[in-house]
């Protein structure tokens, strides 16, 4: 086998010294451009990698993002995660990042998590996901001084606008306003809402969405019997949506905050209902019900941005605008003109 190139290599190669070549590598905004460029031109004509331990050793930097490895749900909305951790994954391969999984059944066990991983300097930085109102692991994060961003608003505290809590967020308002304003171009006017109880802010903000684009309509008198909520389940969905059909008198169709909840309207009204859910999963392209999908490659993209640029030099809160993908072969009402 034949023998790797070393940093000597790259030296002789570019007739300058070892510490020059370790300079362009770990700080090279030191050295003269020239010099770089010629550095850098043997690195790529020599295949050179620097061995990833030994640099870890002279940055004290290990490179590496720490993210907790959510459990899996009921395989719908538990994929969304999923996609995010593979989107996250490959792009921060692309700039030279690792991710590091690790488990947490609590808050309180994801902070002491944390603690381990940054006395083993094993991490850099985190990345937070199923952010909710009081989150206390942001707020250990921040006293700690720790590097991180959460993938999701930090629902109910005072740092919404705080520099150092950096965050993406996916508009569910605009996603859901976007799917509800489809059904009533269409000619849908009793629009039901399938949402989670309240206090989730995730929840409550799709849930105004509908709200939003109904009252638009002229149609927010009686929104309360068009509204019922359920636990993200399918099971949980398919009774709330009876009683959603049972109260919404004359209901014509169907938003749902999620893809699990969609389903269960989907089932229970036996498909006789437009429905329209969020998340796009694989689940809605294979019923071929409509569906929000939340762009999570640019979510991804958004939070190595901000992971990588100091503060102050971006804005340090991404809203990522979500796309409506129809699917649904229901035909356009048609008035009564009797």
């Amino acid at each position: 086998m034949s023998r790797l190139p070393t940093v000597h290599d790259v030296a002789r190669a570019a007739g300058v010294s070892r510490q020059t070549v370790s300079n362009v590598l770990n700080s090279p905004g030191i050295v003269r451009e020239d010099t770089r460029e010629r550095v850098r031109k043997a690195i790529d004509d020599l295949g050179y990698r620097p061995h990833a331990s030994a640099r870890r050793l002279r940055t004290q930097k290990s490179s590496t993002i720490g993210i907790r490895l959510d459990p899996m749900v009921d395989g719908i909305s538990g994929s969304i995660l999923d996609r995010f951790l593979h989107a996250l994954t490959e792009q921060a391969d692309a700039v030279g990042l690792r991710i590091l999984l690790f488990t947490a059944a609590r808050p309180e066990d994801e902070i002491r998590q944390f603690g381990r991983l940054i006395d083993g300097s094993d991490v850099d930085a985190f990345v937070l996901t199923s952010t909710f109102h009081g989150d206390p692991r942001t707020e250990w994060l921040i006293e700690h001084g720790q590097t991180f961003v959460t993938f999701g608003r930090p629902w109910g505290i005072d740092d919404m606008n705080d520099p150092r809590h950096a965050w993406v967020d996916v508009d569910g308002r605009a996603g859901v306003r976007a799917a509800t304003e489809s059904l009533l171009e269409r000619g849908h006017k009793r629009i039901g809402f399938l949402g989670w109880p309240t206090g989730s802010g995730t929840g409550d903000e799709r849930a105004g969405g509908w709200r939003d684009a109904m009252v638009a309509a002229g149609l927010g008198d009686g929104l309360v019997s068009l509204l019922e909520t359920a636990v993200d389940t399918v099971a949980d969905a398919r009774e709330a949506s009876a009683r959603l059909v049972e109260n919404g008198g004359g209901l014509d169709a169907v938003v749902a905050a999620s893809d699990s909840l969609a389903l269960g309207a989907v089932v229970q009204t036996n498909g006789a209902l437009p429905v329209i859910g969020f998340d796009n999963t694989p689940v809605s392209a294979a019923m071929g019900f409509s569906s929000v999908d939340q762009r999570l490659d640019e979510v991804a993209a958004g939070v190595l941005d901000l992971l990588t640029h100091n503060e102050g030099t971006v804005p340090r809160h991404r809203l990522v605008t979500p796309e409506l993908v129809l699917r649904s072969s229901h035909p356009p009402v048609v008035p009564d003109e009797r």
